[in-house]
């Protein structure tokens, strides 16, 4: 089954389980509280509201700004990190206008205020994402004869003031 691979690079292969899991079976769940703490028991402390219908959670994470600097006497570009930004999800979901996550992420656009999130896998070892964000936008998506009428909300996830975003607890 490995013979195609040199043998010396064969001990990195042979007896590897396979660590990757489809996203069947995650949930996107909402809080309209802020955690105590930023840190996974001020997270687990809060009440949520799992939001139903969700087709695409999308991706998330913490990303920099290049800085660049480039002295004259060298001429070469000198690369640096910047300010960094934890992200956005526009949640897709078929519309379920009784669900009472969606009822509260809509009511979230009226706000100004921050929620909490909590995103679980359920493939394999739980692992669950914390964090707050912004609920900038809820968009209701009519489409053609053959497609579910749709819903996207638009989160903004935000840093607390010591600068934690995602608090990851994984193989819970």
């Amino acid at each position: 089954r490995l013979s195609h691979i040199p043998a010396v690079w064969r001990f990195f292969y042979e007896d590897k389980t396979m660590t990757v899991k489809t996203t069947a079976t995650t949930t996107l769940k909402v809080s309209a509280g802020v955690p105590a703490t930023f840190d996974s028991a001020g997270y687990a402390a809060l009440s949520y509201t799992t939001v139903g219908e969700i087709t695409n959670i999308g991706e998330f994470g913490r990303e920099f700004n290049l800085v660049t600097h480039n002295p004259v006497a060298t001429r070469g570009t000198q690369k640096l990190k910047g300010a960094f930004n934890d992200g956005q999800i526009a949640l897709q979901m078929g519309l379920d206008t009784e669900d009472a996550g969606q009822v509260l992420m809509k009511a979230a656009t009226l706000s100004d205020s921050l929620y909490a999130f909590l995103i679980t896998t359920a493939a394999g070892p739980l692992d669950k994402y914390y964090f707050q964000g912004l609920v900038m936008g809820w968009k209701v998506g009519l489409n053609d004869v053959n497609s579910v009428t749709s819903a996207t909300a638009n989160i903004e996830l935000s840093t607390s003031s010591t600068g934690v975003g995602i608090v990851e607890v994984l193989g819970a």
